[in-house]
This record gives C-alpha cells, sequence and structure tokens, in this order.
C-alpha cells in the first residue's frame, strides 16, 4: 500500500539510550515529576537538551533509559519549525515573541488596527501535511498585544522538505496574516430630518457616531442639521469636500417614505459609486458611496437602538484605506445576522463574520 503524502515512517529519530549516554540530545517527550504534597508536573519538558547537571536529577525520578531525539540534518524539532512557520505567515502588524509551549507559536497584534486573514490560502495552508495555523476571524478590529493566531507543527518533528513546502506556499501568498493600521480620518457628520431641524426632536446620532469615530483614532470636526430637502443636502456635502473632509456620515433619510430623500442627495453630487443596501441586520438600509478617495456612508435609524450595526463593519474597513463595494456588503449575509444579546460583546461575536 503506498504511504500517503508527507509520510516519514514510524518514529524516525527516535531512540532508546541510557541515562548517561543522553547529554547533549533533545528529550522526545515530557518527563514528570510528584512530590507528594508539594509538586506534580514535568521536571523536564521534551525538546529538552539533556545536560550534565541532569543526570543524577533524572536518576532519582526512577529514569535509567531515556528516549531521545537524535533528527540530523533532515528533520526539524516543533518548537524551530514553529518559529520559522510564524516567519513565514505573519505579514506586517504581526508579531510573537516567547519561546513555543507544547509546540504552539501564538501570534500578536504589533499594533492598534484590522486584523485581516488571506482566508484560503490559509486553508490551503492547513491542508498541507504536518502544518496548521488558527486565527481568529478576519475583518476584526483589534489592539497591540492582542492574540490573533498560532501555529504549530503536528508531529513532535517534520521532514525539513515538508517544512519548505508549507513556507514557501506562505511566500507565495504573503501575506496571508496582517493588521491594518487605522489612519486618523477628519469627518464631516450631516444629520437629515425635519423633525430634528424643527427643533421637535433632540437628536442622538451625533455622540454615537463620535464614539465609533474615537475608538479608531479618528475624529468628528463638523456637524450639521439639515431638513429633509436634497438639494440642501447635496450642498452641505459638496462644501464638506471643498473643505477637505476625508469621510463623509449622513444619518436619517435612509428608508423608503417619500420623505427620505438623503439617498438622493447623495446621488446628485455625483458620487463615482453608489451601493444601497446590504446583507446586515441591523443595517440592511445601509448607503455606501465614494466621491473620488473621499468615502460617504449614510447610516440609518438602527444605529440609535443597536450596539452594534453595520456601521461597526464597514467603518473599521474604511479607517485602513480599504473601499468596500456592493459584492462585499452583500458578502455580510452569511454571519451578518444580529443576536441582539442582552449584553453586547461586539466584535467577540458571531456577527459579522
Amino acid at each position: 500500500m503506498p504511504k500517503p503524502k508527507g509520510y516519514q515512517g514510524r518514529h524516525p529519530g527516535i531512540r532508546k539510550i541510557r541515562v548517561e549516554e543522553a547529554v547533549g540530545l533533545l528529550l522526545a517527550h515530557d518527563i514528570t515529576e510528584i512530590r507528594p504534597g508539594e509538586f506534580k508536573g514535568p521536571a523536564f519538558r521534551k525538546g529538552h537538551k539533556v545536560a550534565e547537571q541532569d543526570l543524577c536529577h533524572l536518576m532519582r525520578l526512577g529514569k535509567r533509559h531515556l528516549y531521545v531525539l537524535d533528527l540530523g540534518e533532515d528533520y526539524v524539532h516543533e518548537d524551530q519549525a514553529a518559529f520559522v512557520l510564524a516567519h513565514s505567515l505573519a505579514g506586517p502588524g504581526i508579531t510573537f515573541r516567547g519561546r513555543p509551549k507544547e509546540g504552539k507559536l501564538q501570534m500578536e497584534a504589533a499594533w492598534d488596527g484590522l486584523f485581516k486573514v488571506d482566508v484560503e490560502p490559509l486553508v490551503r495552508f492547513n491542508l498541507m501535511p504536518e502544518m496548521m495555523c488558527a486565527t481568529i476571524h478576519s475583518d476584526t478590529p483589534v489592539k497591540a498585544g492582542q492574540r490573533l493566531a498560532g501555529t504549530r507543527i503536528i508531529p513532535l518533528f517534520v521532514h525539513r522538505r515538508t517544512l519548505e513546502d508549507a513556507c514557501g506556499l506562505a511566500q507565495v501568498h504573503y501575506p496571508i496574516l496582517a493588521v491594518k493600521q487605522f489612519v486618523p480620518h477628519r469627518a464631516a457628520l450631516i444629520i437629515t430630518g425635519n423633525e430634528v431641524f424643527d427643533g421637535l426632536i433632540e437628536d442622538r446620532f451625533a455622540p454615537i457616531i463620535e464614539k465609533k469615530l474615537a475608538a479608531y483614532g479618528s475624529s468628528l470636526v463638523e456637524t450639521e442639521i439639515l431638513p429633509d430637502d436634497p438639494k440642501c443636502i447635496a450642498g452641505a456635502i459638496t462644501a464638506y469636500l471643498k473643505r477637505g473632509a476625508d469621510l463623509l456620515i449622513t444619518t436619517g433619510g435612509m428608508s423608503v417614505d417619500p420623505d427620505d430623500v438623503t439617498r438622493l442627495a447623495i446621488s446628485r453630487v455625483g458620487a463615482d459609486c453608489l451601493y444601497y443596501g446590504a446583507g446586515a441586520l441591523p443595517g440592511s438600509m445601509f448607503l455606501l458611496a465614494y466621491k473620488g478617495e473621499v468615502p460617504i456612508m449614510g447610516v440609518p435609524a438602527c444605529a440609535l437602538y443597536h450596539e452594534a450595526t453595520i456601521v461597526d463593519l464597514i467603518l473599521p474597513r474604511l479607517l485602513v484605506g480599504e473601499k468596500p463595494d456592493r459584492h462585499d456588503l452583500a458578502r455580510l449575509a452569511h454571519g451578518g445576522l444580529c443576536y441582539d444579546c442582552p449584553i453586547c460583546r461586539f466584535p467577540a461575536c458571531p456577527f459579522g463574520k
């Protein structure tokens, strides 16, 4: 029967020797020590290089023979392999430190930003013999030092050629993992609605939008309340563009009622692209447009009543310089239904994943 791809035989590089002969070699397994009432655990971990001073300790533990690794040049131990894999997978904004634990090496965010995963190459990496890497979801806002991924080889050691093949795939698709830094934006907010403009109800959008921007290092520099007049709204958008705003946000007027005219006003400013509607709840009546490089977001009323909405899925991507399009808004359909939890844990939840 032919051996599966990546098969290296049974226990290559492991041999049983007398304790006295183990100096300078690597342990193939943990050596457990039990001191009743004091300690129970590994006195020596697998991969430990046996030193002269370890021999008495090992003999006190009843060890007369040990299983050690003698890999030669063709095989790589799991700890060394973990470092090699992490170097290949980690792109900008990904760091790792310390020693592998039980063969695993954790990767962290080097700075605040948006975690990005090239998913298909990651799947292909995990299909390769004896390799694995697990991550949190792509497009998750993260903080510096936050754990993002972990990688290791499955066995205790791997053939060097197998490891090189995995690293080669990662390099072809570099970077499979990255953290894009948030770029501070100067945002202008246009609040629309006759009832707000006439003072019949108090606006509640401004503090919500300001808080969401501040979470990513951006600021709300101008706010204006306007009636449901498309000409008036379009004029304000044009004026903000001329004054150098690099993000425009409108609230209200996104529904289907006859007096919801904000969408019409945005189309009148000559937006290069305009996408209305998204596969997410709350937030299906979201609008996203671009005038040159400046994004224009039309925020529906759901943002007043829900802690997490489509705004929280799209805003971080805009603030790292991405330009989501109609397909991106449609892809939100899978995972785009919020649970409306009594206590919101976003982004540590399935919404938008």
